[in-house]
Order: C-alpha cells, then structure tokens, then sequence
C-alpha cells in the first residue's frame, strides 16, 4: 500500500529512435555540404530496352524524397538506366558543365541491393564515355539494415513475428525463408551475406535463390525442405526497378510459399543511399575530412 502518499508517475515508454547517432545508424552525410560537392546520381535499373514504368518511377523518387528530407542540400538527381546508360552519360555532362572543371562531379549510387551485371556495366560505360570525374558507389548491400528491413516486410506480410521495440523475432508462422534477389547468380552469391544476417534476426534457416539465375528459387526450397522446413516464405531481396514484379510472386505461387513485398523504398534504402554517397565523398581529393 502507499497510505497518504500519491502514486509515483508512470515512466514514459521508451521507443526507439528512427534516426541513432552512433554506431552504424549515425549520420552517414555531414550537415552541411559545400556548395561544389558532387551531385548524387540514382541509376535506376530499369528494364532492357523498355522506358522505366510508373511503378519504378514511383520508387526511386520516393527513395530520392527521403533522402532529400534528411539532406535537403544534397543535388540529387533520378536517371534510369532503361537505354542502357546514355541518359546517365548526359547527365554526367550536365552535372560536369556546373561545377569547377578540376573539381568532383558526381557520385553514382546504382540502386540495386547487390551485383548486378547488366547494371553495373551501364553505369561505368557512362562514366567512361563522359570522361566526367566520378566515382560509382558500391550496390547498397550487404547491411545490417537491409537485413533489418527484410525482416520488416515479412512482418507486414504476417511470414514474421517481430517485437515493436527492436523488431526481434518472437516466434514465426515459418520455418525457413528463400531470399529472392534479381542480377543472375552473382547476385545470388552477393545476397548469401544477407540471408546470414537475417537467419541471425530470425533464429530460422534462410537460404539466397537467383530469381533469374542460380540457384533457383525452386532449387532454394528444395534445399531448405531438406532440412526439414517445409513452411516456407519468400522474402524479395529487391527493391523493385530491377525485377518483373509478376515474376516473383509466379515464383513464390510455384513452391507453396508466401511472399513479402520488395524492399521498395523502406527508410532503410534510403539510408543506404547516402551511407554509400557519403562513403565515395569522402575520396575526392578535399572532402575527406567532411564525410567523417
């Protein structure tokens, strides 16, 4: 009993912070960028030979939104690599022709979540024809945060159990995941870092599968159905420009499995963005010291 004394005041409930200043959640961007820093180019995927699609669009300039709020200095710019990287050549030369001609011009952050062939090859056939001085960023995996946000998308699509303070797993409706990513088999061998670092969240088997290449995503079930999972989700390792959409869910339909939404332009994207942007700044001679 607390007899003649008021009840103490209730503690607030603590939640967690959206944007951390230490460790690797600090802030990858400094607050203020000189007025000459290289621009930050989004080469968006696109699909071989076809103009961008609403849906694509939609994407990157939401992943741009987010990193212009947090960095509304920045000279952003959303160039799709659909003609296979003439546009990108163009913009070089634009962004070139508005800085000093001995001074950085732009950094490319290819928005792909890891090797992508036909990708990467685009961006730096550009930047050779441009003869612009820029530098192209590594794909924004493998991460932590990336990790993160994939157990995010399961959650939503109910194939995960996650605590709302730090997105723990509690217990799941699954028992093994197929990490689905676009880019062939290099792109599958580039996502097996990720799917450790999920499996690690998740306390479950999760296994990477080439939704175009190998293994294959029936090959990813088979494996894991091996070992005794056979409640399976599909977690699309993308976020979205680079994949047939349609594609993945015939793909998740053919194993039985359920299947989240892409990474799309989940915060942690655009985190990923300027983590990379903020990383190659640092490289051009005279801005080290500002990206720390």
């Amino acid at each position: 009993m607390n007899e003649g004394h008021e009840d103490p005041p209730k503690l607030p409930t603590r939640e967690r912070s959206p944007r951390p200043g230490t460790g690797r959640h600090r802030r990858p961007l400094p607050a203020d960028l000189p007025p000459d820093a290289p621009a930050l180019v989004l080469a968006v995927p696109g699909k071989a030979g076809d103009p961008v699609g609403p849906s694509d669009d939609v994407v990157a300039m939401e992943v741009a939104s987010i990193v212009r709020f947090d960095n509304p200095q920045i000279d952003l710019r959303i160039v799709s690599l659909a003609d296979g990287g003439a546009d990108l050549t163009k913009e070089f030369a634009s962004i070139a022709a508005q800085r000093p001609a001995d001074g950085p011009a732009a950094v490319v952050v290819p928005l792909v979540t890891g090797p992508h062939p036909r990708v990467l090859r685009a961006v730096r056939d550009a930047v050779t024809q441009s003869e612009a001085a820029v530098r192209v960023t590594e794909p924004l995996g493998p991460h932590p945060l990336l990790a993160e946000a994939l157990h995010v998308r399961l959650a939503e699509a109910g194939l995960a159990r996650a605590d709302r303070m730090r997105l723990f797993n509690v217990s799941s409706p699954v028992d093994g995941i197929i990490v689905a990513t676009a880019g062939g088999d290099e792109a599958a061998r580039g996502a097996d870092a990720t799917a450790v670092l999920l499996a690690a969240r998740l306390t479950l088997p999760v296994v990477p599968a080439a939704l175009d290449g190998q293994p294959s995503v029936r090959d990813a079930a088979e494996r894991l159905r091996n070992i005794g999972a056979n409640r399976l989700a599909m977690v699309p390792y993308v976020i979205g420009p680079e994949a047939d959409l349609a594609r993945i869910t015939t793909a998740a339909e053919s194993i039985g499995a359920g299947c989240a939404e892409p990474l799309g332009a989940h915060e942690s994207v655009a985190r990923m963005v300027c983590v990379r942007y903020g990383a190659a700044f640092g490289e051009f001679d005279g801005f080290d010291d500002l990206s720390d």
